[in-house]
């Protein structure tokens, strides 16, 4: 049953459509679904968005009432779309089931996940439509298609503005044809449009991006579009993708914001302060149910993320292992009203088992110029991580030995305390005393237990993280 809570007058006006959060799984240790889901009820969160289908994660989302967007990562594209067969089992295994026989509230499926990203050089252009053809093909052959229905999430670089201004929206040329397609597709079924807006990457990739219109203080100067004002990107943003469906024939469409966040650590911009301010601004801004100039409507969103996940990719930068509301242990990163609890602040994770309070360090007899110092950062390093080292950062401010430190600590948690973790060659030890400085956000942690899954799969020590490139071996030079 879904407890409605009436906190306040705001919260009254938008629970309908509610916020959501995208909760991902790239991390080396994971909660278990359980705590997990405990967590997102009593913070009052009734939508979910999942970037796969994990069996142990739609059990524990069972009998919750827990709105549920499946997904099907892009290298199932052509398995789902080349083959109705194999889209036939892909919704009975993994939507079927969970509805019939664990009562999970699953409402859409995500086929694919920014598919059509201009560094994919078009592997998914031709696969992505068969795949959400396919896929809604079954959904009503199995009798469920009037319940659950199909999206794409894609990213805000699908569409553009000829001049500037949300009017001048459009879809981007080289991928016209293809969107059209799916626009049209997703209009005949009843479907929604989601698209993922990163005011963010915008200050990340642009030094002269004005850094106040990423905010919704409104202390930016206004984009004047003809006569509407814009005070925010994320308004100009979606009012551009509003163009460009209305130009095309599709401004009724529905659109959801498949994800909208602000990163805590990994760059200069990514910081707490930053983060409270983005996402406290954004559900005050959308609060109020009254939507963008050209989708006077509300908001349906799901904040990016849930939890931070220390093996997602850093191509696109070191912040990419911080988008969590909550650390990776489930406690709270910073104050954050979503006006779903009667505290109006979040709850952390309950009952998380850690391991023990022990850490690696640096050896405080080792000299910094020992040989095995170099290699054996970059060992660490490439194998753990030290997103939270670097210019701008929460640990940004350490010397040569905490700099080093962090880095052995971080392997030597990521792999469960082994002592043998913690043997870098005449350099390492093993400490009782707490490392993290006293002053500012910097954190040595300790890892949580690891939780095994009832399908075998390991989280912990076993399992190999994405490579690190990192700027540590420059800064320990430079320190």
């Amino acid at each position: 049953t879904v407890t409605i809570r009436i906190v306040c007058l705001f919260t009254l006006l938008w629970s309908v459509n509610g916020i959501g959060v995208n909760w991902g799984t790239q991390a080396s240790h994971l909660l278990p679904p359980d705590t997990v889901v405990r967590m997102l009820r009593e913070n009052g969160i009734q939508k979910v968005k999942l970037f796969d289908a994990d069996y142990g994660i739609l059990k524990a989302l069972g009998k919750t009432g827990i709105e549920v967007m499946v997904g099907i990562p892009n290298d199932m594209l052509a398995s789902v779309g080349g083959s109705m067969k194999a889209a036939e089992k892909w919704v009975a295994k993994n939507v079927s089931e969970h509805i019939s026989s664990n009562n999970v509230n699953i409402r859409y499926v995500a086929v694919g996940n920014e598919p059509f990203l201009e560094t994919y050089n078009g592997s998914y252009l031709h696969i992505t439509l068969p795949a959400l053809s396919n896929i809604q093909s079954a959904l009503i052959k199995a009798g469920i298609g009037s319940q659950v229905k199909v999206t794409v999430p894609l990213n805000a670089d699908v569409y553009a503005s000829s001049n500037t201004y949300p009017s001048g929206g459009d879809f981007r040329t080289d991928i016209f044809d293809p969107m059209l397609k799916i626009v049209k597709f997703l209009n005949d079924s009843n479907s929604p449009f989601t698209v993922n807006i990163y005011p963010f990457i915008s200050l990340y990739t642009d030094s002269n991006f004005p850094v106040e219109y990423a905010f919704f203080d409104g202390n930016a100067t206004p984009l004047n579009d003809g006569g509407t004002l814009y005070y925010n990107m994320f308004d100009a943003n979606l009012d551009t993708l509003a163009h460009a469906l209305q130009k095309n024939g599709f401004g009724n469409l529905p659109i959801i914001v498949g994800e909208i966040g602000w990163p805590t650590d990994g760059d200069r911009n990514a910081n707490i302060e930053y983060a409270r301010r983005f996402n406290q601004g954004f559900m005050s801004h959308i609060s109020g149910g009254k939507g963008t100039p050209m989708r006077p409507v509300p908001i349906d969103a799901y904040l990016f993320s849930l939890i931070d996940e220390d093996e997602k990719s850093i191509d696109p930068g070191n912040f990419e292992r911080h988008w969590g509301i909550f650390y990776f242990d489930g406690q709270v990163k910073y104050p954050l009203n979503l006006g779903t609890t009667n505290s109006g602040a979040l709850i952390p994770a309950k009952g998380v088992q850690y391991l023990e309070r022990k850490w690696c360090v640096m050896k405080p007899s080792a000299p910094l110029d020992d040989p095995q110092v170099a290699q054996s950062v970059s060992y660490a390093c490439g194998l753990a991580d030290c997103t939270s080292l670097g210019y701008g950062t929460s640990c940004g401010n350490l010397d040569a030995r905490g700099n080093i430190s962090y880095a052995f600590n971080s392997y030597f948690q990521k792999n469960n305390q082994l002592e043998k973790a913690c043997e870098f060659p005449n350099v390492s030890v093993i400490t009782k005393t707490d490392p993290t400085p006293t002053v500012g956000n910097c954190k040595f942690p300790i890892m949580i237990q690891p939780y095994y899954e009832s399908a075998g799969r390991r989280f912990g020590c076993g399992q190999m993280p994405l490579p690190l490139v990192s700027v540590l071996l420059l800064l320990l030079l430079t320190v």
